[in-house]
């Protein structure tokens, strides 16, 4: 459950990122779409990607048994 909860959160947080046109990068503060397009982009990108990735891991967990 706990991959779910995480990979909704993400997914939450990137649409957030999206828009408002802010992302917070680890390491680096607030990045603005419009100072560094391809930064905020790789780090919003990465934020659906790992969100859709927990969100199908945990799926395949839980129904690969009930086959």
């Amino acid at each position: 459950m706990t991959l779910f909860a995480f990979g909704t959160f993400l997914i939450f947080l990137a649409v957030v990122y999206t828009c408002t046109g802010k992302a917070w990068v680890r390491f680096h503060g607030w990045v603005n779409r419009a100072d560094e397009p391809k930064r905020y982009w790789l780090e919003v990108a990465m934020y659906y990607l790992l969100g859709f990735a927990l969100i199908g891991f945990y799926l395949y967990k839980v129904h690969w048994f009930a086959n």
